[in-house]
């Protein structure tokens, strides 16, 4: 099977443009996840008859969500936390914007493995998503899919906000040297980083592979970047599967 993640930053855009239905042919996923779907299904005209259609849109209007399109349809689809689930933890922020209602997270239940898209909250410039992220989030969703691969293994896949090593920054050093200043580096905190450490022991070696670009100073042309999207695999997947597919456009 082919699994795709995809970033689409407002799918209505990526559809006015023709964007993603040249790359269902070109690629032909069985199973393509996204993320900042910034809409409602009854918002767009798609026409995907191969696939079954899953989508989690935000309270908010034009905000966050996720999607999930599969040619074998899922025995089971849970959007966001099972209700059992979410009450052990919390989702509001400092400013009580509350991050379950922001459709940010997929689970698709197959015959022998779960599939889960995620759009991970990020601190935001005035870092008032912090401790939302550090306290509330991450140990939610590694709680989550830890839960889930108790039952079966689990395929992971999104934007998870964070950049894990220097290896993942085109500038490392200038990120560092913010750090070191006083100034927000909200996608590179050490201890967001030791969180996903939780996750992995290691990414693959390696830099200059980036899923998201500044839109200042021509960055994407230059691939000056960040790796801030993945897929995760449990281990019990290992040698089963080929290198992941990510997409920003």
């Amino acid at each position: 099977m082919k699994f795709y993640s995809w970033n689409v930053n407002g799918i209505r855009a990526v559809l006015k443009k023709g964007l993603f239905q040249s790359f269902l042919r070109a690629h032909s996923p069985d199973v393509l996840c996204l993320q900042e779907t910034k809409a409602e299904r009854g918002q767009i005209e798609i026409d995907v008859p191969d696939y079954r259609e899953y989508w989690n849109s935000a309270a908010k209007k034009g905000y966050s969500g996720t999607a999930l399109f599969s040619r074998q349809e899922p025995i089971r689809v849970v959007n966001g936390f099972p209700r059992e689930f979410a009450e052990r933890f919390s989702f509001a922020d400092e400013l009580q914007r509350d991050s379950a209602e922001e459709g940010r997270v997929i689970t698709a239940e197959f015959e022998q493995f779960h599939v889960v898209t995620v759009y991970t909250p990020n601190a935001k410039d005035d870092l008032s998503r912090l401790n939302l992220r550090f306290k509330h989030w991450d140990p939610a969703f590694l709680a989550y899919c830890r839960q889930l691969e108790r039952a079966k293994p689990v395929i992971l896949c999104g934007d998870l906000n964070v950049a894990h090593t220097e290896l993942d920054l085109a500038n490392p050093s200038r990120i560092a040297a913010r750090r070191v200043h006083g100034r927000r580096a909200q996608g590179f905190p050490e201890f967001h980083r030791r969180r996903l450490r939780r996750y992995l022991p290691a990414f693959y070696a390696g830099n200059g592979h980036y899923s998201w670009w500044s839109h200042f100073a021509n960055s994407r042309a230059r691939n000056v970047g960040w790796r801030i999207d993945y897929f995760l695999v449990s281990a019990a997947l290992r040698g089963r599967s080929a290198p992941p597919t990510f997409t920003r456009m």
